[in-house]
This record gives structure tokens, sequence and C-alpha cells, in this order.
């Protein structure tokens, strides 16, 4: 298992401002790692992971990407176990979750924004 820093999850209780860190499976952790590099050099994108709302479990990390443009603002929070697969391809980054019988959601990251894909067909070849 792998451990990933995260930020606290906001809740009513007293809660200290510090990191946290959280046990994931190896493959959440190089998904985060993908999408901290991808958007790290892009000015417009931001990505954070904050504690999710099961507390105390393994795994339970949320990701957020935000996109900001002028006055324009996306925003993409999911669990990280959502995710089947993170792609760069260099000019966007292709996040697939929840695949089952070759159904996806799709999520593609660009310079422009996000385009989501609530039913996308996977093609294999």
């Amino acid at each position: 298992m792998a451990t990933l820093r995260v930020q606290p999850r906001p809740t009513p209780e007293e809660r200290a401002d510090t990191e946290l860190e959280i046990d994931v499976e190896e493959e959440l952790s190089e998904f985060a790692a993908v999408i901290e590099d991808w958007v790290t050099p892009r000015q417009a994108w931001e990505f954070t992971l904050h504690e999710g709302h099961d507390f105390g479990r393994a795994n339970n990390v949320e990701g957020r990407v935000l996109f900001v443009a002028g006055e324009q603002t996306s925003s993409l929070v999911f669990r990280l176990e959502q995710l089947d697969a993170a792609t760069d391809t260099g000019s966007e980054l292709i996040l697939r979750f929840e695949e089952q019988d070759g159904i996806a959601k799709l999520v593609r990251l660009t310079s422009n924004g996000l385009d989501i894909e609530l039913f996308h067909i996977l093609t294999y070849t």
C-alpha cells in the first residue's frame, strides 16, 4: 500500500488544518501522480487531494480538479476509487471512470477546459 498526503475534510468538529496521511492502493497513488504531473505545468489548472467522507478507511481519498480562465470556473470532484484509468496524452488528460461492459464515464482535460461523457463506449482494436 502507498500513502497519500491529503487535506482534511471540513467537518463541524474541531480538526487540525494539517495534512493527513491515508493508505491507498498502489494503483490509486499512480493515478494521483499522473493527474498531478499533467496539471502542474498548466497555470489554469489545479489538483488537490482531500480526505473522503468515510473516515478511518483505506482508499478514502477524493480528488478535486479545478480549471479557471477569466470569469469561467469548472471543477470535477471524484473519489480516486472511481477511476479505472488516467492517461496523459500530452495535450490532454483522459480520466476513465467506472467502466463496465465496455461502457465508461470519460472526462477529458484540455488547455481550454474539460469535457464530460457520461456514456462513452470503449472500442478495442
